[in-house]
């Protein structure tokens, strides 16, 4: 099968022939023959091809073919795209003959940029009002502090804690329903070891919250994810706990709707079964009012997890269990008799962090902060990418990029080409998901029930996206890693 096209840096006409030959996979036969016509001087550096749909009906082929094929070869650095000049053949699109040397191990290279979701700018954190804090929690330090630690923690962060979470997250605790741990994942490995399981969890999560549950011999199930989030309605009795991230669902974004809040603390109250609440990021929402915790609804069977990770730095390890009184004792015991996990100076300084208004002025300076790197990617993303939708962006440190079908790995794979780190939404996918996602989806369609109707445009097991973190790269690194970002981007 030919075309015929005019070799030209501006446009293809109708003087180069392309000779699809061979039999199997048609995007790799494509592939094969475009990387033929570039080694061969036919497309020169800088010549316009054709846009994906146009070639797709020239040569009779699927456009995810052709779409697909483009970006595999934008991947490897045969061809470019750039938002408003189509794709084009690389500048340097044969590559040079390597010089062979004797192979040595390396580690691999870090990458120039990094939009991977998780943690913030580390040369945000604030130093000055950290070491004020850190004198005067040290001058009015008891003595019982640098002795052997209670588990429960120091009590001095236990109230602090009580008081800003009741007025921020509208938590209902005393500090004695407070235990210290050193993160979420801390308290998720001492939960595990008291409740046991099976849990249902999210269906898009952190694999190494499932990873960690089911070394502590803890299997999950997926719940299915829609815009109104977890589709609560598909817990069971069988169920000892359920793993949400409600305040902002993890990686896809939007609350828990509150039907479906009040649906999971119905459905705790009727089974005993615990609802663990991962409140890893409800202190930063941009265009919408605060989103309570669950917690506030029924403290005696939610169980909330939060930690300093996003607002101040992982590196403290300093994170918090808000129990129901009855698991109290249980996770102190498994916890141990000594606090082996959180240094109590570090404890001591987020109480005073927290009491002075500092932590406040912090959460606040972070927001601003992570609202404006926000409006920069969806301004970018709309002059160079319009194609591309983002959501999941009302709160947070990551937004999720919607791409056409089959082209996420290839997007990953372009985004390392340009130095850039940043994770596949697939990355987030239960193993179950799929399965478990057609069962809910038809029980979905015949009878949504109370738990609000499912959103099939949002809650599709498999579909493709990005998971952008954009608080970690320095102010001035920015700019270029949204650059990077939407040079990898599929063209529309």
């Amino acid at each position: 099968m030919t075309d015929s096209w005019v070799n030209s840096a501006e446009i293809l006409g109708s003087d180069l022939p392309l000779e699809l030959s061979g039999t199997g996979n048609r995007r790799a036969v494509l592939m094969a023959a475009l990387r033929d016509a570039v080694r061969s001087g036919r497309l020169a550096p800088g010549t316009r091809l054709p846009p994906y749909r146009s070639l797709a009906a020239d040569l009779g082929l699927a456009r995810n073919t052709v779409a697909d094929a483009y970006a595999e070869l934008v991947a490897e650095g045969w061809l470019a795209a750039r938002q408003g000049s189509g794709t084009r053949v690389a500048e340097r699109a044969v590559p040079v003959t390597p010089v062979h040397r004797p192979r040595t191990p390396e580690r691999a290279a870090r990458p120039v940029h990094d939009l991977v979701q998780g943690q913030p700018d580390p040369s945000v954190f604030p130093r000055t009002a950290w070491l004020a804090s850190a004198r005067r929690a040290l001058a009015a330090a008891p003595d019982d502090a640098f002795g052997p630690g209670d588990p429960h923690g120091r009590p001095e962060l236990r109230r602090a804690l009580a008081g800003y979470l009741a007025r921020v997250r509208g938590v209902r605790a005393a500090p004695e329903r407070i235990v210290l741990c050193s993160g979420a994942a801390h308290g998720l490995r001492l939960l595990a070891e008291v409740v046991g399981g099976p849990w249902a969890a999210e269906e898009y999560g952190l694999p190494f919250h499932r990873e960690l549950l089911a070394s502590h011999g803890v299997g999950t199930r997926p719940l299915h994810v829609d815009a109104d989030g977890a589709r609560v309605d598909g817990l069971t009795r069988r169920d000892r706990a359920v793993l949400l991230t409600p305040a902002h669902q993890f990686p896809t974004g939007g609350p828990l709707h509150p039907a479906r809040r009040a649906a999971v603390v119905d459905w705790a109250r009727a089974t005993g079964g615990l609802v663990v609440e991962d409140d890893y990021d409800g202190e930063f929402r941009y265009d919408r009012q605060p989103v309570g915790a669950v917690q506030g609804l029924d403290p005696e069977h939610v169980a909330l997890l939060g930690s300093v990770s996003k607002s101040l730095s992982p590196t403290l390890r300093i994170g918090w269990m808000v129990l129901p009184q009855r698991l109290v004792a249980s996770v102190v015991a498994v916890k141990g008799e000594r606090e082996q996990w959180s240094s109590a100076t570090e404890q001591l300084t987020l109480a005073d962090f927290v009491e002075s208004g500092a932590y406040d002025r912090q959460v606040r300076r972070m927001r601003q902060r992570h609202r404006r790197r926000r409006d920069q990617l969806v301004a970018a993303l709309e002059r160079r990418a319009p194609h591309v939708r983002v959501t999941g962006i009302a709160a947070g440190l990551h937004a999720v990029l919607e791409l056409p079908p089959g082209t996420e790995r290839s997007a990953v794979r372009a985004a390392a080409w340009q130095g850039l780190a940043v994770e596949g939404l697939a990355d987030y996918l239960h193993p179950g998901a799929e399965r478990a996602g057609r069962a809910e989806g038809a029980r979905g369609a015949s009878n949504a029930g109370p738990a609000g109707p499912a959103d099939a445009a949002a809650g599709v097991p498999g579909r493709d996206g990005l998971v952008v973190g954009y608080a970690t790269p320095a102010e001035s690194a920015y700019p270029e890693a949204l650059e990077a970002l939407c040079r990898a981007l599929p063209p529309g």
